[in-house]
Formats: structure tokens, C-alpha cells, sequence
């Protein structure tokens, strides 16, 4: 019992940390951005490690950077408004005098600049040396066509979403090639491409149907929307709740502040840790009826969600009595984590904003505490990682990198859980015992689920590899 009391440890918990430093290429731009003015490769191809990829090249900046697709917006802005010319060579844009909105293939400097790059692919890797692009979708309010022009200024559609898609053409490799955008009315739209090959071995590829973001006319016209979506009408204890943000039009998939308020609450509380799309957490009775919100960090909020957790009754005459007896004598203090909660892996690093690290981040997942001991001691939980990180290659970078922000998510009736501070990386982070909650005396009897946002900070001249650490919790 006095042993229970002192001390009790979760084990070896694998923390599999994918650091994800690629050796190869630039690091990728993080977060999201919307590209306005200046060149851009939209449609930048890749090849590497068996896989084919499209990014975007942004050349809006110098030096250039590669970002991911889904962090881009490309923006057609107000002074690309033209209308269709009087020359028979042109009737595909509609007729004469009609408004359109053009990105031009010459050109002008107070316009994005879009076109499409596959510089980057070897000779030799393909067949015929060359890829497939298609336009697989147009989802907007106006007809999307993209045409160039030759030497002699006759136009040659390369893509039009008012007679069928997909359409695609054939891109030889070390090809930098612009061509005319043209939108055929203001407001969201999204444009779906898709790059297909062969490799010279016979083995076909495709980056699959990858969805690119514009927006013609003011970015503002059309605000953003928030709405929580994945609610069931009603769960029983122990179930998994999944609440998921749905942004309108289609945003980041971090950023979010969860909220709740408890039935009878006044005000909404925001849960700490809690910064992705999808929140996820156990319903319990005492969770019946609370309420929850997700906002950004400019103010827009969704409409509250309410959770019902009910404990249906048994049908009269299928119900038995069951008597059990509880020994005080018999408590003890136990720290769990989940066999499918014991491994966490983090997404690739991406470059820090301010360019002096590389940083990811993810959900530590459930640890559960029960308190069955008489007396009510209280009790703390902590976690360190134990020698750092290492790779395979035998690189390594110590734990102080690695920090928490911890969070209570449920909690027995009467106890007074309190969450740890945050642990910041690049102080002292995990390398230390660093407590992730806390129930005072008299207020830790019973069960609590604990979690944490874990945030890796790594200098930028750590080595590529995948690192691993151990990650120990320890209730005392």
C-alpha cells in the first residue's frame, strides 16, 4: 500500500517523434498564404523516393520557396478584369464585350504570374521523358479556361471546364511553361489537377486529384464560415465523441480554440492544447449536456454543439440486482495508457516562420489516473524523456527540445484535477520531470483522463532521420 502511495509509472511509452528533415530539396514553406502579385510555379512537379508530388514553387519572394498546395491561395485580383475581344479566333471565351477576368501568359507585374514547372524531374525516369497534367475539376460560380498563344497570336486551349473534363496535356520534363488563366466570373473557386506517369521500368504513378485554391476579385467578398460537425444525437459512458471543424471556405487544419460550457456554466472555457480540426475525447455522465464551440484566432466562432450522454435503462423484466462490496483498505493509485495510445508519431517538421528551426506538433493521447486510496493524498503526474532522441544514422538531439502544454479532458465528480504549466522547448521541455496535472488533497479520488499538446522545436542544422525518444509518466 505504502509502495502504491509513493510511486507509480506508466511504463516505457514510445514517443516515435518523426522529425521528418528531409535531406533533399529546400525545406517547405509553412502555413497558410495568399499569392497575389509576381511569378509562381502553381503547378510545381516532383519526383522522389518512388512517389510523385506537385507543390507550389512561390517566386513572389526572393529567394524562392516551395510550399505545400493546400496552404496556398491563389487570388486573381480586381484588376485582371478585361473583356472578351472582338475577333473570331476568341468566340471560346464567350461573346464579345463579355467580362472576364485574365491572368495573361506575358507577364504584367501587378498580376500573378501562374504557370507550370517540371524542371525538377530527371531525363530518363519516365517514359518519353515527359508527364501527363490534367484538369480533373472546376468547382466556381464561372467557366474556368486556360490557354496560350503562338508566334502568331493564335490561341490554343489547353484546358476548358465548359466542354468536359478532364482535359490534360503531355509536359516534357525541364519544362517552365505560362499560359492565360481565364475566370468567368468574381468569387471561390476550386481548380482540381493531376499529374500522371510511367516510370522508364514500367511502374505507373499519379499524385492523385490535388485540389488548388483561387479567388477572383476581392479575397474579402466572402467571409469565412465555422460550423462542428461528427455529433451524434446521443453517446453512453466511454464512448469516443469526435467533434470536427468545418471551415467555410476550406482553411488550415490548425489554428482552431476549442471551447466548452458545462450545463448551467455561464461562460464558455477554452481547452487547453486543443488547436486541431478534429477534437476528440471520452463522453462521460458528467459531460451530459455540456456545450462546445471552435473559433479562430480572429474572432469568427461557430454555433455551439450540445453533447448527450444518457445510461439507458434496462426493458423491465431483463434486469437483475447486482450487489458488490468495495475494501477501503484495498486502493491504490495507477497510472494507464491505452496498447493503441502507446506509440506517437508526429507529422514531418516544417520550417518555423521565422526561419530558425524546424517545429511539429501533435496530441500526446489519453493518460488515464485512478485514485482509489483512503485518506485522499492527492497526487502529481509527470513525464520525462530519458536520453533524448536518437536515429537510426545515430544522430541525436537531447529532450529539452521537446515541450507539452497540458490539458485535463474529464475528470470524477468531486475531484480537482488542474492541468501542469506548459513546458516550453528550448528551456528545459522534457528533459526534466515536467508535471503534466495535479489533484490536491482531498481532491484526487477517483478516475482522470490527462492529455497534452506536444511541440518539437529543433535547431535547423539537425540532421534528417527519423528520431525516436522514450517518454516516461510517473503518478506519485
Amino acid at each position: 500500500m505504502n509502495a502504491l502511495r509513493r510511486r507509480a509509472t506508466a511504463g516505457a511509452v514510445v514517443a516515435g517523434l518523426l522529425a521528418g528533415l528531409v535531406a533533399a530539396g529546400p525545406a517547405r514553406a509553412a502555413g497558410p498564404v495568399v499569392l497575389a502579385q509576381g511569378h509562381t510555379d502553381a503547378i510545381d512537379v516532383h519526383y522522389a523516393d518512388g512517389r510523385l508530388e506537385l507543390r507550389v514553387n512561390d517566386d513572389t519572394v526572393s529567394p524562392p520557396v516551395p510550399r505545400a498546395v493546400g496552404d496556398v491561395t491563389f487570388q486573381v485580383l480586381p484588376g485582371a478584369r478585361t473583356e472578351v475581344p472582338d475577333l473570331p479566333a476568341f468566340a471560346f471565351l464567350g461573346a464579345p464585350g463579355t467580362p472576364i477576368w485574365m491572368l495573361p501568359q506575358v507577364q504584367d507585374p501587378a498580376l500573378l504570374w501562374p504557370g507550370w514547372n517540371t524542371t525538377a524531374l530527371a531525363p530518363g525516369t519516365f517514359r518519353g521523358d515527359g508527364v501527363r497534367l490534367s484538369l480533373v475539376g472546376v468547382d466556381g460560380p464561372g467557366a474556368v479556361t486556360v490557354f496560350d498563344t503562338s508566334s502568331l497570336g493564335e490561341p490554343n486551349i489547353r484546358f476548358r471546364s465548359t466542354d468536359g473534363l478532364p482535359d490534360s496535356i503531355d509536359v516534357p520534363v525541364h519544362t517552365h511553361a505560362h499560359a492565360s488563366w481565364v475566370f468567368g466570373a468574381t468569387g471561390r473557386y476550386t481548380l482540381t489537377f493531376q499529374v500522371d506517369a510511367t516510370l522508364a521500368d514500367g511502374t505507373a504513378l499519379s499524385t492523385g486529384p490535388v485540389p488548388y485554391r483561387f479567388v477572383v476579385g476581392d479575397a474579402a467578398e466572402e467571409p469565412v464560415s465555422l460550423s462542428i460537425s461528427g455529433l451524434a444525437a446521443s453517446y453512453r459512458p466511454g464512448e469516443t465523441v469526435t467533434l470536427q471543424a468545418v471551415q467555410t471556405p476550406r482553411g488550415p487544419s490548425t489554428g482552431y480554440r476549442w471551447s466548452s460550457r458545462p450545463a448551467g456554466a455561464d461562460a464558455f472555457t477554452e481547452i487547453a492544447g486543443e488547436t486541431g480540426a478534429a477534437y476528440r475525447f471520452t463522453a462521460t455522465e458528467a459531460l451530459d449536456r455540456t456545450e462546445y464551440r471552435v473559433g479562430l484566432a480572429d474572432g469568427t466562432s461557430s454555433p455551439p454543439v450540445t453533447l448527450r450522454v444518457t445510461s439507458a435503462p434496462a426493458p423491465e423484466g431483463t434486469s437483475k440486482s447486482v450487489t458488490a462490496s468495495i475494501d477501503p483498505s484495498a486502493g491504490a493509485l495507477v497510472i494507464s495508457v491505452l496498447p493503441e495510445d502507446r506509440t506517437v508519431t508526429l507529422p514531418p517538421a516544417a520550417l518555423s516562420p521565422g526561419g530558425d528551426a524546424w517545429e511539429t506538433g501533435g496530441a500526446l493521447r489519453p493518460v488515464t489516473v485512478t485514485d482509489t486510496r483512503t485518506g485522499t493524498p492527492g497526487w502529481t503526474v509527470s513525464g520525462q524523456v530519458s536520453g533524448g532522441f536518437r536515429a537510426t544514422t545515430g544522430a541525436s538531439f537531447g529532450a529539452e527540445h521537446l515541450g507539452w502544454t497540458p490539458a485535463v479532458v474529464s475528470q470524477g465528480a468531486g475531484q480537482g484535477v488542474v492541468a501542469g504549466p506548459v513546458a516550453t522547448p528550448g528551456g528545459s521541455g522534457l528533459g526534466t520531470g515536467a508535471p503534466l496535472a495535479t489533484a490536491p488533497a482531498g481532491r484526487g479520488r477517483g478516475t482522470a483522463r490527462l492529455d497534452a499538446q506536444l511541440r518539437l522545436r529543433v535547431p535547423t542544422e539537425t540532421a534528417a532521420g527519423t528520431y525516436t525518444g522514450t517518454l516516461t509518466l510517473t503518478v506519485i
